[in-house]
């Protein structure tokens, strides 16, 4: 059996086990123990310099393995970069998130120092499992370190959308990062499905509907695996709660009023101000609840050197008072607002107590509080009402989910549960209770687990797909010495990114510095073979000694000094009725445009709305299917364009023509290309030509680079070029 290693950024030590460890690490521990493992993590303590060795304790099968952080690394790695911008940003304060360059650079020395301390703990067979947005580069730097074991990585909070996201300074290099592990696993379908749409719509890369991904040059598999709690733990601490003295004055202090709780870390992204606002319209709008009610709300401090977390303590403080000036009586007080930790055992006899339990986060990845009140309520009693916005609402539908951001519906569900019929109460209550035991946290860990053991049955579907770097370097450098060589070179989407409109993608000047230096190089000879319309091409790259081929080789420029030459007898009777499907699609879709060329016609919706443009371009895709069946045209489906050309026009003509024109001895010839029109060019290469492939689509091509960054790279190194 394969060693489990977790890596977590704070560790439950075994000395730290007097009900402290929550379900999560007793889950971690349990799972341990049973194959032998390692725990490794920050040890929590701060030092004047970082640690080099990681500390060792071993408690029976499991080693715990613990780093000091510098006071410098904590504030840029904790308290900067983890919890002043991806906590921000991941829950979609976009306001209160503060970028700044050091900090990212100690968030990512921090995560270099921790694969550095690993990687000579590890052993070939270890199955590595990395929580959470603190360490989402470590899998990275693992690689680095040339660690191939299967590592999986668990983000705890949720993911953003693609919009959100983006609104981070170097949200390209974080999500590269994230790919290097090959099972992500996250709470929700929904943050699945925002990873997933980033890595289509962002990362041009690929995403199956089982999973599976192409990204930044690496295939992995991503799943929803939605956390949760230790039930068997809570319910058995909710009895053993039952009979103690301080459940026996928490009864007596409430004289028979309902109790609703809440449990919480002091954090913005809760909506506790929400909550007590709420609390506030439901004692002003029913009368009828003074004295009967009491909001009590355990919100232990956290990330108080962060100022919006003070700001926040001193909102409640201020909101808190304001609702019992108004509303307490000499023997009620409306709210307890406890800012102080209670152990595992207390909060289980508190939620017994309960008439309800509220969960009403902003934003949430899971909010295991919700699972925990169910647990502790044997008695099938008790509402729960949760914000639609928490990752559990996904599971618990029997709740009474609830818009936080909304404060007269949140009133309005404190009431409904306040004088929901028991018998509902109950229908409910026993609903939950049974799909949480059904998936509680052991069978999470054992889920994750089994799926990151599949990915390495899975072989290539777990490796990196690109061309490996030193192979890559060895064709470089037997290039670099040949005596005769042809570059026949895509543009789009090889030698630059996609552009929003087609027109947008004008060579930047290192791009032009690299032609120039290559033609430079004596006995090379460079053709761009490109599906764009002659005059950008000529606009942008006419003035270089290089030969063009637009729309796919049906106009051609052999030479410098030589003119366009079409091709001849080409059929475009079909395109009056093709553009009207265009434009129609084109009116029902905004972003979307029709480019128009000589012999061919392209519907681009990149610049549309992504659904909205998939699902469009389904519908023309099918319509163009039928109307053009057997007609003297072909239809070619890109990156986020459809393209109609007359048949027999592709870049496989180009390849013949460049190849009629060369003298003996053969040159070497490369060719790179990132569609499948490339692929037409390296069907119609000789047999020793050389084929690379740019990006995660399949290919003939024999090398594989994932972008055009790298494709440029590599043929820096061809001509020698840093």
């Amino acid at each position: 059996m394969a060693r489990l290693v977790i890596v977590s950024n704070r560790i439950a030590l075994p000395r730290e086990r007097g009900g402290a460890a929550g379900g999560l690490a007793v889950a971690m521990r349990d799972a341990l123990r049973r194959s032998g493992g390692l725990w490794f993590g920050w040890s929590g303590e701060l030092s004047d310099a970082p640690a080099s060795a990681p500390q060792i304790v071993t408690a029976g099968k499991v080693v715990y393995a613990t780093l000091d952080l510098s006071h410098a690394d904590h504030r840029a790695y904790y308290l900067g970069y983890a919890n002043s911008v991806l906590w921000p940003l991941f829950h979609y304060r976009l306001g209160l998130f503060e970028f700044r360059r050091d900090t990212f650079e100690g968030y990512l020395r921090v995560n270099a120092a921790f694969a550095a301390a690993l990687a000579p703990l590890l052993q070939p067979d270890d199955l590595v499992w990395v929580h959470d947005y603190h360490l989402i580069p470590l899998g990275a730097e693992l690689r680095k370190l040339g660690v191939q074991n299967r590592i999986g990585f668990f983000l705890h909070i949720p993911f953003p959308t693609t919009e959100v996201l983006t609104a981070l300074p170097g949200h390209e290099k974080l999500v590269e990062s994230l790919c290097a592990y090959d099972l992500i696993g996250f709470q929700t379908p929904n943050d699945l499905r925002a990873f997933t749409d980033y890595v289509v719509n962002e990362a041009r890369g690929e995403a199956a509907s089982d999973g599976t991904f192409a990204a930044f040059g690496r295939r992995g598999r991503a799943g929803a695996f939605p956390i949760s709690i230790d039930t068997d733990g809570f319910a058995r601490a909710a009895e053993h709660a039952a009979g103690a003295p301080d459940m026996k004055r928490m009864s007596e202090s409430l004289v028979g009023r309902a109790l609703i709780i809440g449990v919480d870390r002091l954090d913005y992204s809760k909506g506790l101000p929400h909550r007590f606002e709420a609390f506030d319209r439901l004692m002003e709008r029913w009368r009828e609840h003074r004295s009967r009610v009491t909001l009590m709300q355990v919100a232990p401090p956290t990330r108080g050197q962060v100022a919006q977390y003070r700001a926040l303590r001193r909102e409640l403080e201020g909101l808190a008072g304001h609702v019992n000036g108004k509303y307490a009586e000499f023997d009620w007080v409306p709210i307890r607002y406890l800012n102080r930790t209670f152990s595992r055992n207390t909060l289980a006899g508190f939620y017994r107590l309960a008439r309800i339990g509220l969960v009403t986060p902003l934003r949430d990845g899971m909010n295991l509080v919700a699972k925990e009140f169910v647990a502790c309520r044997p008695d099938e009693d008790g509402v729960l009402v949760l914000s639609e916005f928490a990752g559990a609402a996904v599971e618990m539908g029997e709740a009474l989910q609830v818009n936080p951001y909304d404060i007269e519906a949140m009133a309005q569900s404190y009431d409904d549960a306040l004088t929901m019929p028991e018998e509902e109460r109950r229908v409910r209550m026993r609903a939950l209770r049974q799909r949480i035991a059904a998936r509680d946290v052991h069978h999470w860990v054992q889920s994750f687990i089994e799926a990151l053991g599949a990915v390495h049955g899975e072989g290539a579907e777990a490796a990196t797909i690109v061309t490996p770097p030193e192979d890559l370097d060895g064709l470089a450098a037997r290039l670099r010495s040949a005596e005769r060589l042809l570059l026949l070179l895509d543009y789009d989407g090889t030698l630059v990114p996609f552009a929003r409109a087609p027109d947008l993608a004008a060579p930047d000047r290192p791009l032009r510095d690299l032609f120039t230096a290559l033609v430079a190089k004596p006995g090379v000879r460079i053709h761009v073979v490109s599906g764009r319309r002659r005059e950008p091409l000529e606009r942008w790259l006419g003035d270089l000694p290089i030969g063009l081929h637009a729309e796919h080789g049906y106009w051609s420029r052999m030479a410098p000094d030589g003119p366009w030459v079409a091709m001849q007898d080409v059929n475009v009777a079909w395109k009056p009725a093709v553009r009207r499907l265009f434009d129609q699609a084109t009116a029902a879709t905004p972003g979307a445009l029709v480019e128009e060329k000589t012999a061919s016609l392209a519907w681009h919706w990149r610049m549309a709305e992504p659904e909205l443009g998939a699902a469009r371009a389904d519908e023309l895709w099918r319509r163009l299917e039928h109307d053009l069946r057997d007609g003297p045209v072909e239809l070619l489906r890109g990156e986020k364009v459809i393209e109609v050309r007359p048949r027999g026009v592709n870049k496989g003509r180009v390849v013949e023509r460049v190849l009629a024109q060369l003298e003996a001895p053969m040159p070497t010839i490369v060719a790179m290309g990132d569609d499948g029109t490339d692929e037409d060019t390296f069907r119609a290469l000789p047999p020793e030509a050389i084929a690379i492939g740019v990006g995660y689509r399949a290919s003939v091509a024999r090398y594989r680079v994932a972008t055009p960054r790298a494709a440029r790279a590599f043929l820096a190194n061809v001509v020698g070029k840093p």
